[in-house]
């Protein structure tokens, strides 16, 4: 494992307004992950958890601290450069899959490779490359409403890696499945962590996935430790 940090947040901290009404949603957060690790953030719901990730990923900005990504200060980054960063650094999955109703599995996989601009050789061949991962080379040519919850969410993990990012996030991967799918859905995680040597930081409040994490950031009430494990 690199001694270099892939992720490093410093004293991040995070307010949310609403009138005179002020809630910390994170509390000056530090913490580091390393090239190849996968980081489980477990917390309650409303914990922090989301805010978290959406710093890391450069979907928002705090009101104070900073969080580099790959060498990449992504507090500082103009917006041309975050969508630079979330299309080639950073891949996302999340609970509600976010998969095109109107696209078939391979075109969701295929659509953040047509942004990049990917040649069609190139990216007709990684689309079947990724689904074959993640099991589902038979379901190509099926849309969202045709498939199940489980299948749908490992397409988006497929479509996640699309562009073989070196980070990915994934915001409560399994909160609409049920436990045994959950389950397998974290371990098909773990298995493309360390066949795509990809960095993973994974939100979850389901302590049976817990214990597939390398290790454990606990979040609650926007204050951030490691875990101590049993």
């Amino acid at each position: 494992m690199s001694s270099e940090p892939l992720v490093v947040a410093e004293g991040v901290r995070k307010v949310y307004r609403t009138g005179p009404k002020e809630v910390v949603a994170l509390r000056e957060v530090s913490f580091e992950v390393h090239p190849g690790e996968l980081v489980a953030v477990r917390g309650r719901s409303g914990s922090g958890k989301t805010t978290l990730l959406n710093q890391v990923g450069g979907l928002d900005r705090p009101d104070a601290g900073r969080v580099v990504v790959d060498g990449r200060e992504v507090t500082a980054l103009s917006e041309d450069d975050l969508l630079g960063l979330r299309r080639d650094v950073v891949g996302f999955v999340f609970q509600s899959f976010g998969l095109i109703p109107v696209l078939s599995a391979a075109e969701n996989v295929g659509v953040p490779m047509r942004l990049a601009r990917t040649p069609v050789a190139e990216r007709e061949e990684r689309v079947r490359t990724l689904l074959a991962l993640v099991g589902l080379e038979r379901h190509a040519n099926q849309r969202p409403y045709e498939l199940s919850g489980g299948q749908r969410q490992r397409v988006a993990i497929a479509r996640a890696l699309a562009n073989r990012p070196r980070l990915l996030i994934a915001d409560e991967p399994t909160g609409q499945l049920d436990s045994q799918t959950g389950r397998q859905i974290m371990e098909l995680l773990r298995a493309l962590v360390r066949s795509e040597g990809v960095t993973a930081l994974v939100a979850t409040h389901d302590p049976s996935l817990i214990t597939l994490a390398d290790r454990v950031l606990e979040i609650a009430d926007g204050v951030v430790h490691e875990a101590v494990r049993a």
